[in-house]
């Protein structure tokens, strides 16, 4: 069922949900727009297309406590962290976002299944926002993400003056009842949106990266890439700095760290990134002693190794920050555009 109210009483809407449950939406802060905690004195953002880092962390927070382990003398409890038990609406993810988690879940929720993210995928909800205007660094289109039809528990697109909203799961009809008793929504008809789509459908085929080419990517490259010499020659650039991997809405790597509080101990993890010298670092060294061969990993993972495992599913899902965000300049498209010119195939630019 397609709803629909006035853009003017979003505020109202966004109020009535937080009422009810935790409610994370995109906030300017400090001149960067990112997901956080609503409040009625943050500043709601969803003018701007992406967030600076994708709203994952949601889902799977950049840094989070695992357990505790307290002293007490010489005795020594050990205290585990809750997990999530409360409600709680991701409002305005986008579509790319939304695949982005559902990458997530194909790592987390296999087995060995991860309860601290089971957790926060059973108590939130998803309200995904069409793109009005996606931007030239977007290239979703490619791994099959439609912007102007995003997939979540429910979607909403803003047009000038209006707000529509489509429910599509179970958990999209929960919280589209919860609104719908607050007295927002009139009904609406599919087709008041068709012109809206088109112009979406339209921009997004003009973008520069569009067409890109995933041929000669995929399952069953691991051997045919992973030996190619341009690897040589791409990775040079490369600051390692990390900023596609934390900015990225699918990369999942992290570690696991201890804080000493004073009385005891905290365990907790956050994200890593796969580009620094330490990242999986043992007693005996590290695998990867390159920044070549560091460097093959990002890219092999998300066009290859995850494929191989995951049905042909990338793990990119062409949100483009790594595009605007690389102080190099070397992102994926820059490497999958690489390859295309070496094998003499056409690069659509």
């Amino acid at each position: 069922m397609m709803y629909k109210m006035a853009k003017s009483d979003l505020p109202q809407l966004l109020k009535a949900i937080a009422q009810e449950q935790d409610l994370i939406v995109p906030l300017r802060k400090s001149g960067q727009v990112n997901f956080g905690m609503w409040s009625e004195e943050a500043e709601v953002d969803f003018d701007t297309l992406k967030s600076v880092k994708s709203p994952k962390d949601a889902f799977f927070p950049q840094s989070e406590t695992l357990y505790s382990c307290v002293r007490d003398g010489k005795k020594i409890s050990i205290e585990p962290e809750e997990l999530r038990n409360r409600p709680f609406t991701v409002f305005g993810m986008k579509g790319c976002d939304v695949r982005g988690v559902e990458i997530l879940d194909r790592v987390f929720l296999s087995d060995p299944l991860d309860n601290f993210y089971q957790a926060r995928r059973e108590h939130g909800t998803v309200v995904a926002l069409a793109c009005h205007e996606p931007e030239e660094t977007c290239f979703c289109k490619v791994f099959g993400v439609d912007c102007a039809e995003p997939a979540a528990d429910a979607a909403i697109w803003m047009t000038e003056d209006t707000l529509y909203w489509k429910s599509i799961t179970e958990k999209g009809n929960v919280l589209t009842e919860l609104v719908k008793k607050k007295g927002f929504f009139v009904d609406a008809e599919e087709s008041e949106l068709d012109a809206e789509k088109a112009k979406i459908h339209e921009i997004v085929e003009q973008l520069p990266y569009s067409d890109l080419s995933l041929e000669g990517w995929g399952p069953n490259k691991t051997e045919e890439k992973f030996h190619d010499s341009l690897w040589e020659e791409l990775y040079k650039p490369c600051l390692a700095c990390g900023t596609c991997t934390f900015v990225c809405p699918t990369c999942q790597c992290y570690d696991i760290k201890d804080y000493d509080t004073g009385h005891g101990v905290k365990r907790y993890r956050c994200w890593d990134s796969c580009m620094y010298s330490d990242f999986t670092m043992m007693a005996h060294g590290n695998n990867r002693k390159s920044q070549l061969e560091r460097f093959r990993q990002r890219f092999m993972h998300k066009l290859v190794y995850y494929p191989d495992n995951n049905d042909g599913i990338y793990s990119c899902v062409g949100c483009g920050r790594c595009v605007s965000k690389c102080p190099a300049s070397l992102n994926i498209v820059k490497v999958i555009k690489s390859f295309a010119e070496k094998a003499g195939g056409d690069d659509h630019e």
